[in-house]
C-alpha cells in the first residue's frame, strides 16, 4: 500500500498537482480500492495529499464501519449529506484552496463543481492513473492467481454440470457456487448456446435467456470470478451432449492457432501492431472475430485494446509490453456472416521470458453433458 501511495505521489509531482480526489460510486472507480483496499458500495471519495494520511469518504453511514475496519491506512469518515461539501472542507483544511487538484474517477458533477470552485486548476488525472496499473506487483499477481484458480473451479463446474434442458439462467448459479463460498466474487459471467446445426450466435450473451439447453448445442462461455477487485478470466465452448460439428471444429482450430502465435510474440519489447500481424491467421481461414482480439486487464479494461485487420477498432496504438503486464488473449472467431463462432482464450502475464498463462483449465473444443 505505500508503494501505491508513493506510485501515485511521484505521478502527482509529474503533473505539478498538490492534492487528489478520488472517486467512486455505484460499485465503480478501481482507483479507490487500490488507494484504500475499500471495494466501492454506494459512493467514496479519497482526499490523498503526500505526506498526509488520506481521507476516505463513504457513503451510506452504515457502511463506514466495514470502510474503517478494511481501509486500515486511511481516516475513514461519512460523506455527509453532501459529499461534495465534505470533500471541499477537507481540501480547505489541506491548505488546498487555490492548488491544482488532480481527480481520478468519474466525478460526480456536484462535487466536480465543488473543485472548480476551490481550485487554481483541475488536471485529469485518469490516464495517470491507467499507466500505473499496467505492470503489477508481485503481490498483486498473488491475487490474481486465487481469482484464475477460482474462475477455472468455474468454468469445470459448468463442465461438468451442463446437461440438456438446463434452463440458460441456471448455468449462473452453477459457476458462482465454485467461488462465492470462498470469499470470491463475481466479474463476469456470460454465456451463448445455440443449436449447431442451424447457429445464429456468434458471441456470449451478456444477460441470458429463458431459452433451455439442447442437444447438439454449443456453448460459449466468457467467466471472470474476482478475489477482492482482482478478476482472471476464461474463455471456453463446449458442446452439449455431442460431437463436435465440422464448422465448428474448423472454427475453433483457427482460434487456438490465433490464440498461439499471438502467445508466441507476447514478450518484452513486443509492440500492438506484432500482436495484430500475429493474428493474420483468422483473415486467412475465411473468419473475422466479433470481440477485442486482446485487452489488458486486471485494475480495469486496460491498454491496448487491439482488433484484427478484419475488425479494427480503431489506430492501432503505438504500445509496447513489459514485463509484469497481464492481458487477455481471445480470439473468438466468427463466420463472416457472424451467425457461428466460438470462444477460447485467458489472462496471461508477459515475463521477461515471453508470456505465462495464469490459468491451468485445458484448451481445446471439449464436450459438456
Amino acid at each position: 500500500m505505500a508503494r501505491r501511495a508513493d506510485a501515485l505521489d511521484a505521478a502527482m509531482a509529474e503533473r505539478d498537482v498538490e492534492h487528489v480526489f478520488v472517486y467512486g460510486a455505484n460499485r465503480f472507480g478501481s482507483a479507490v480500492g487500490w488507494l484504500t483496499r475499500w471495494p466501492v458500495t454506494r459512493e467514496a471519495l479519497v482526499v490523498h495529499t503526500p505526506g498526509e494520511r488520506d481521507t476516505l469518504f463513504v457513503n451510506f453511514y452504515n457502511h463506514v464501519p466495514n470502510a474503517d475496519r478494511i481501509a486500515s491506512e486511511a481516516d475513514v469518515r461519512w460523506a455527509g449529506v453532501r459529499l461534495a461539501a465534505s470533500a471541499a472542507e477537507e481540501l480547505a483544511r489541506r491548505a488546498g484552496r487555490g492548488t491544482r487538484l488532480g481527480v481520478i474517477g468519474p466525478l460526480d458533477h456536484r462535487v466536480h463543481a465543488a473543485v472548480g470552485a476551490l481550485a487554481a486548476e483541475v488536471v485529469d488525472m485518469n490516464a495517470d492513473y491507467t499507466r500505473l496499473r499496467l505492470v503489477k506487483s508481485a503481490e498483486e499477481l498473488d491475487w490474481v492467481r486465487v481469482a484464475a484458480r477460482m474462475t477455472d473451479d468455474a468454468v469445470r463446474a459448468l463442465q461438468e454440470t451442463v446437461v440438456p434442458g438446463i434452463d440458460e439462467r441456471q448455468l449462473g448459479d452453477i459457476v458462482e457456487r465454485a467461488y462465492v463460498a470462498r470469499g470470491g466474487t463475481t466479474h463476469i459471467h456470460y454465456f451463448g448456446a445455440t443449436p449447431m446445426d442451424a447457429p445464429a450466435l456468434s458471441v456470449p450473451a451478456q444477460w441470458p435467456s429463458s431459452r433451455l439447453l439442447q442437444r447438439g448445442d454449443v456453448l460459449a462461455c466468457e467467466i471472470s470470478a474476482a478475489f477482492w477487485e482482482y478478476p482472471a478470466q476464461l474463455l471456453r465452448t463446449f458442446t452439449v451432449a455431442s460431437e463436435p460439428r465440422g464448422l465448428y471444429r474448423e472454427l475453433h482450430d483457427v482460434a487456438d492457432a490465433a490464440f498461439d502465435t499471438v502467445v508466441a510474440c507476447l514478450r518484452p519489447g513486443a509492440t500492438a501492431a506484432d500482436v495484430v500481424a500475429a493474428s493474420r491467421v483468422i483473415e486467412d481461414a475465411g473468419f473475422t472475430i466479433r470481440d477485442d482480439l486482446l485487452h489488458g486487464f486486471v485494475g480495469g479494461y486496460l491498454p491496448p485494446v487491439l482488433g484484427s485487420s478484419s475488425r479494427p477498432l480503431t489506430e492501432v496504438p503505438d504500445f509496447t509490453f513489459e514485463p509484469g503486464m497481464t492481458v487477455v488473449v481471445q480470439p473468438n472467431v466468427v463466420t463472416l456472416d457472424e451467425r457461428a463462432g466460438v470462444q477460447t482464450g485467458e489472462l496471461v502475464l508477459v515475463t521477461t521470458d515471453g508470456a505465462q498463462s495464469l490459468h491451468e483449465y485445458p484448451r481445446g473444443l471439449l464436450g459438456a453433458g
